[in-house]
Formats: C-alpha cells, sequence, structure tokens
C-alpha cells in the first residue's frame, strides 16, 4: 500500500516508521526545510512541499497514492489537504488529524476526510477506560460505516458475569470484537462465559449503545 503523510513532525515521523515496518511505502511531505529530515526515517520518500497546494500534490504525484493522512499540527491545513487529495486526485482513503476538539465537526466526507483521528478525543477516551468499570467508553468513530468501537469493563455485579457468549442477548446492530482477560486476547467464542473484570470490544451502532450498557450494567440509570 502506498501512504502519503502531510506533516513530517514527530506525528507522522512516527506513523511513517509504523507503516514501513508493515511493509507499506510512505512519502513524507513538509513545507518546512527544518522538517526534511531523511536520517530519522531513511526508508521513507521525502518531499519539502507545502501539502495544501495543489503543484505540490501534482509534484507528488499523489494520484498513485491509496492513502493520504493529513497529519500536521494545523488543523486548516489537514482539512485542505485531504480535500485536494480526494476531490483532485481521487485518493481512496484519507486520514486527518484533529488538534483542536472545537474543530471536530469539520473533518467529515463534505471536507474529503474519510477518517478524522483527534488526538484529544483518543487521550480522553483511553483515561475514561482506565477507570472506568460497567459503563460503556467510545475508543473509534467509523465515519464510512456510522458504527462505533466501544468498550465496557464487566463489573461483578453485572447479571451476565459466567454467562456464555453464545447466550447473550446483545442488541442488534452490534458485535462483540474480542475479549480481553488478563493481558490475553480473546476470539468471541459462544461457548466461553465472560467473567468479572473482563474488557469487551464491540463494534455498535450508535443508537443501541445505551442498550448495551444497560444489558450488561443494568442499575445504570437514565
Amino acid at each position: 500500500m502506498r501512504v502519503a503523510i502531510a506533516g513530517a513532525g514527530a506525528v507522522g515521523r512516527s506513523i511513517a516508521t509504523e507503516l514501513l515496518v508493515n511493509g507499506h511505502e510512505v512519502l513524507l511531505i513538509d513545507k518546512d526545510p527544518r522538517s526534511i529530515r531523511p536520517e530519522l526515517v531513511p526508508e521513507a520518500e521525502w518531499l519539502l512541499a507545502d501539502a495544501c497546494e495543489l503543484s505540490s500534490l501534482e509534484e507528488a504525484q499523489m494520484e498513485r497514492f491509496d492513502v493520504a493522512i493529513a497529519a500536521t499540527g494545523d488543523d486548516k491545513a489537514n482539512l485542505v489537504t485531504s480535500l485536494l487529495a480526494k476531490t483532485e486526485f481521487g485518493v481512496p482513503r484519507t486520514v486527518g488529524r484533529v488538534n483542536h476538539p472545537d474543530n471536530e465537526w469539520l473533518f467529515t466526507e463534505a471536507w474529503g476526510v474519510d477518517v478524522n483521528v483527534s488526538t484529544p478525543r483518543i487521550m480522553s477516551a483511553l483515561v475514561e477506560e482506565a477507570v472506568s468499570v460497567g459503563e460503556l467508553v467510545r475508543l473509534f468513530t467509523f465515519r464510512q460505516g456510522g458504527a462505533n468501537l466501544v468498550e465496557i469493563t464487566l463489573a461483578s455485579d453485572s447479571p451476565y458475569v459466567g454467562t456464555p457468549v453464545g447466550l447473550i442477548p446483545w442488541p442488534e446492530n452490534t458485535a462483540l470484537v474480542t475479549v480481553l482477560r488478563d493481558g490475553q486476547v480473546y476470539p468471541p467464542d459462544d461457548e466461553q462465559a465472560i467473567e468479572a473484570g473482563d474488557e469487551l470490544l464491540f463494534v455498535s451502532a450508535a443508537e443501541t449503545e445505551r442498550e448495551l450498557e444497560r444489558l450488561l450494567s443494568p442499575d445504570q440509570e437514565d
């Protein structure tokens, strides 16, 4: 897979490194000469250019990429880059970094963003996930599918402690993805009983999240 990353700062370089380890081709683009440091990620291609300029993306041959990631520290730049990549070059998948939570509503398909990644939201979700038991925590939103990745740590007083997965009446439009227990990852198994302290990960439609939470934590109040 070919991936273009606008923004060669710490975030962009970290993404590039992970993608390269996984066998993908990566181009890093940045308009600041100080950020062009090929020695830090030597396996990547590098381009000194402004990803908000159409001519720069033409020079990068953006049409040959499968994914464009707008990872700069400027939300306006990330929106413009995503829009150009999608509308002018037909990049199949775009990912936009949200730096300020007040701007998250802009990072939609209308601006050419297929997936937005909000650092503040992710950090908040991770904090909630670490301290919450019996409460549903939204970790990630799939923009195109209209569903969310959610997590709940099973409380000891949940009525389904000790119940096999296959006997639990999950809400519609909800799928159990995995069970995390004692540092191990267990794929869903209809005969496997869930236990107190298990972390359950689901893909769920937004409208069924509350029903899922009430199912596993019936003492929750509206």
